[in-house]
């Protein structure tokens, strides 16, 4: 119990800075195309060939963060409340 209150301010650091760069930056690169917004591939002489693009970003190369789409939810959710 000692060492998890002790990790306690470490965590609400951590979730505050992760906080405030969903705000800043809502947008972070896609893991599967990292980044080029398309499939790549190397051909059999060793060259770099855009295919078809990325299914996960739709081609554009970025994903919102989890913790936008998170804050997002709930303020759609506050708002739909006070209709």
């Amino acid at each position: 119990m000692g060492s998890f209150l002790n990790a306690m301010p470490g965590l609400i650091f951590i979730t505050l800075c992760y906080a405030v760069l969903c705000a800043a930056s809502p947008f972070g690169t896609c893991r599967k195309c990292q980044g080029w917004g398309a499939v790549i591939r190397q051909t059999r002489n060793g060259r770099l060939k855009r295919g078809r693009d990325c299914r996960r970003c739709e081609g554009y190369g970025r994903r919102i963060r989890v913790g936008r789409r998170l804050y997002n939810a709930a303020v759609r959710l506050h708002r739909d409340g006070l209709r």
